[in-house]
C-alpha cells in the first residue's frame, strides 16, 4: 500500500507536483510521433515530465535509420517506484539484501501493473506489448545493473556546502556564494524526495552554485578524498549536489588532485590551505576545461 501521504494509489499514473505537493496526472503512450521531421501525433507529446514516456527516453526510433530501432527505449525512473520502506544503512547484510530485493519488487509490480491494468489513451488497460531490456541494461533479471540510491553517508569536511549558500529565497539576487576554492559549478533546485516529516517532496529553488573543493576534503584524513554523495553536504544540500553533472565534475577532479598530489608530493589539506598552491592547482584543472564560475551575465 501507499503511504498515507503520497495521497493516492502507488501504483498509478499519479505522482506529487514537486513544488504545490498536489498529486498531478501523468500520462503514458509508447512510442509517439514526435520527431520534429514528423508531424507530432499530439500535442500532449510535448509535456516534458508529464509525458512519461518521454520524461527519460535514452533512444527515439526516428532519430536512427529505418530498422534500427524497433521501438524507443526508455529508463523507468520515476517517483512511483521510489522505495522508502525502510533504510539501507547501518543494517546487516541480510537485511540490506532483502531490502534491495523489496525495491525490486515494486519495480517488478509497477512494471506489471503497465503490462495490464495501466489506463491506455484509447481507453483500454494494460500495455501487453511493454518488455523489459536485460540486453540494454546488461542483466538477466531486465533491471538496471545496480539501484540508484539517492543518498549516502557524507563526510565531515573542510567546507559544508549549507541551504543558505545558494537558497534562492535567502540569497536572492546575489547568487549563490563564491567560494575561494571553486572547482567546478552547477545547476538544480534542492530537491528531495519523501521526508521523514511526511512530505512528500521538498523543493526548493537554488541559485548557479559552485563546488567548494573543501567539501571534498575530510577534516581528519590526509589520504582520502570524497566523491559523489560522499561529499560535505548536508541532507538538504544533497538534493541540488547530487545531479549528475555536478557528481562528474567532482569526480573528476577528484582524480585530477589526487593525480596532482602525487606529481608534487602535496596533500590535498596542502593545496587547499595555500593560497599559491591552490590557484596552481585551479588552473591545472581549467586548462583541462573544467570552468570553475558561472558568467557574469548582469551586464547583458
Amino acid at each position: 500500500m501507499a503511504p498515507a501521504f503520497w495521497g493516492g494509489p502507488l501504483l498509478s499514473w499519479d505522482s506529487p507536483n514537486p513544488r504545490t505537493l498536489e498529486r498531478s496526472r501523468r500520462f503514458f503512450d509508447p512510442n509517439p510521433v514526435d520527431n520534429a521531421t514528423r508531424e507530432v501525433a499530439d500535442q500532449r507529446h510535448s509535456a516534458g515530465d508529464m509525458s512519461l514516456w518521454i520524461f527519460r527516453r535514452i533512444a527515439a526510433r526516428h532519430n536512427f535509420r529505418p530498422g534500427a530501432y524497433a521501438s524507443d527505449i526508455c529508463p523507468v525512473n520515476w517517483p512511483m517506484i521510489d522505495y522508502f520502506e525502510a533504510p539501507i544503512i547501518d543494517v546487516t547484510p541480510e537485511q540490506y539484501a532483502q531490502r534491495l530485493a523489496d525495491a525490486a519488487s515494486l519495480s517488478y509490480s509497477m512494471f506489471y501493473w503497465m503490462q495490464t491494468e495501466a489506463p491506455c489513451p484509447d481507453g483500454g488497460r494494460g500495455f501487453a506489448g511493454l518488455r523489459l531490456r536485460g540486453d540494454i541494461t546488461g542483466t538477466e533479471h531486465g533491471l538496471a545493473m545496480a539501484p540508484y540510491i539517492r543518498e549516502s553517508r557524507r563526510i565531515r569536511a573542510l567546507t559544508t556546502v549549507l541551504e543558505q549558500d545558494l537558497s534562492l529565497d535567502v540569497r536572492g539576487d546575489r547568487g549563490a556564494v563564491n567560494y575561494r576554492d571553486s572547482i567546478g559549478v552547477g545547476m538544480y533546485r534542492i530537491d528531495l524526495h519523501p521526508s521523514t516529516g511526511g512530505d512528500n517532496y521538498i523543493d526548493v529553488g537554488a541559485c548557479p552554485f559552485e563546488i567548494p573543493l573543501g567539501a571534498l576534503i575530510p577534516r581528519g584524513k590526509s589520504n582520502l578524498l570524497a566523491a559523489s554523495k560522499n561529499i560535505g553536504t548536508t541532507h538538504i544540500t544533497n538534493g541540488c549536489y547530487r545531479l549528475h553533472p555536478v557528481e562528474w565534475n567532482i569526480g573528476e577532479v577528484a582524480g585530477m588532485l589526487a593525480a596532482h598530489c602525487l606529481e608534487t608530493g602535496q596533500t590535498p589539506h596542502g593545496v587547499h590551505g595555500d593560497d599559491k598552491r591552490l590557484a596552481e592547482f585551479q588552473s591545472h584543472i581549467e586548462h583541462r576545461g573544467v570552468e570553475r564560475h558561472w558568467p557574469d551575465i548582469s551586464g547583458y
